[in-house]
């Protein structure tokens, strides 16, 4: 385990985004606790996320959304769509990897693919830099 970069489970949402790797997550003021973190002050882009507030995901308490009958439903597709575009990569793989290799074998992909060539850090998905170290990656 890299301990610049630690990932556990409760850090993966229920869309198969990685909140390890996000900006909100990793910034040092407001820092996000991540989207199963659930609480009174919780950042408004987690309060009015779509995905997270899904009734079928609250009704049949399900952990990510892989598991519902609609997968991958239309919100899940826009999501991938700009994941993929802007941030090179893919919510429903990363759904589609966790469904079929579990979500401990995900969670040792994500520590070795969004770990900085450089220092270990964590890359962030949003800018595309280490935040350890600051290395520019794509």
């Amino acid at each position: 385990m890299n301990p610049k970069f630690p990932i556990k489970y409760y850090l993966i949402a229920p869309c198969g985004m990685n909140c390890a790797i996000c900006m909100a997550y990793l910034k040092e003021k407001n820092k996000c606790p991540g989207c199963r973190d659930f609480n009174k002050d919780e950042p408004i882009s987690i309060a009015r996320c779509k995905i997270k507030n899904c009734e079928f995901l609250k009704i049949k308490k399900l952990k990510y959304c892989f598991e519902c009958r609609d997968f991958p439903c239309g919100k899940i597709k826009h999501m991938d769509k700009r994941y993929q575009t802007k941030y090179h990569m893919s919510i429903i793989e990363n759904l589609n990897n966790i469904k079929n290799s579990g979500i401990r074998d995900f969670i040792k992909n994500e520590k070795i693919r969004w770990a900085c060539p450089q220092c270990g850090g964590p890359i962030c998905v949003h800018r595309g830099l280490c935040y350890n170290c600051g290395k520019k990656i794509w």
